[in-house]
């Protein structure tokens, strides 16, 4: 449950944005801000009151600490992502919200895969995203949240009671996102162990865990040597899976050989002799097989080709 409230007496304020549109910026500020205080007052107003209290937090409107309005902005990150409001609060504050939900020696790294998702918040909200050279567009969390607007037409036009729903929108995703970024971070012994047991370019894993990124931010000379890893399929069985030639991406350090993409289990089991296959993408990224042994025994396969 959110301890928000709304007000106009600029005395009951203990923080202050600004009125009118909204954007996701403010929204998710707004959400961290709810994360760290016990009771969050909040007055959107057009200008900064004078005389305000020291205690009172300004944020997205002033031009001043957790602003981003002012002549050159308020700083940029060091891969060039410009701040806005919500990773300036997030700068100050993460840290703090993160003592609650994960353990000390977590933090940081917990701290920046939220980041990551922020910077995406504050790069819209500074318009540094490029547009899509593309028909169709990506409807992401801003074009998702500034939808909580009241329309033009719209009977009832209560800025602030629609701030408060995409507010409760908001906080919702941002626990989602927190979850999926603790649960992640939990992983990295996992892989690291896994990248220490691997052999002859292949890695095991006894449960699947989010493994690209720690593989490639391993420090680990044989990471560098994988090329495929295994773990029991949710679907029952075993995949394995091509370690990517840069994060992210679909191209393979190894690619399998050409004639085992999107073939049948029955072409692919006369193809490799091997008993169980039983899938490989068209795209030849990841494919599967019934027993662990025949999934490894694809990947030596493919290692070898």
């Amino acid at each position: 449950m959110l301890n928000i409230t709304m007000t106009k007496n600029v005395t009951e304020a203990t923080v202050i944005t600004h009125g009118g549109v909204f954007h996701a910026d403010e929204v998710f500020a707004t959400v961290i801000l709810s994360k760290i205080f016990d009771n969050l007052t909040i007055l959107r107003a057009f200008k900064v009151p004078e005389n305000l209290s020291e205690d009172v937090i300004v944020y997205d409107i002033g031009f001043g600490r957790f602003d981003h309005h002012q002549k050159g902005g308020n700083g940029c990150r060091k891969n060039g992502v410009p701040y806005a409001a919500c990773g300036l609060l997030w700068s100050e504050f993460g840290r703090k919200v993160l003592e609650d939900v994960c353990s000390p020696e977590l933090v940081e790294l917990v701290w920046s895969i939220m980041d990551e998702f922020i910077q995406g918040i504050d790069a819209a909200d500074n318009g540094a995203l490029p547009k899509l050279d593309y028909p169709a567009q990506i409807m992401g969390i801003s074009q998702l949240i500034s939808g909580f607007n009241p329309n033009w037409d719209a009977l009832s036009k209560d800025s602030d009671a629609a701030f408060l729903q995409a507010v409760q929108f908001a906080d919702s995703i941002f626990d989602r996102v927190l979850t999926n970024a603790v649960s992640k971070v939990r992983a990295q012994a996992i892989i690291e162990a896994a990248i220490e047991n691997s052999r002859g370019h292949i890695m095991l894993l006894n449960q699947f865990a989010p493994w690209q990124d720690f593989l490639f931010a391993s420090e680990n000379p044989k990471s560098s040597d994988i090329q495929f890893v295994v773990f029991p399929s949710n679907r029952g069985g075993y995949n394995w899976q091509c370690v990517p030639d840069a994060p992210g991406s679909f191209g393979q350090r190894k690619p399998v050989p050409a004639e085992w993409r999107g073939a049948s289990a029955a072409e692919l089991q006369e193809l490799t002799g091997i008993t169980t296959a039983n899938f490989c993408h068209p795209n030849g990224f990841m494919g599967s097989a019934e027993t662990l042994a025949d999934a490894i025994a694809m990947a030596k396969l493919a290692v070898n080709a």
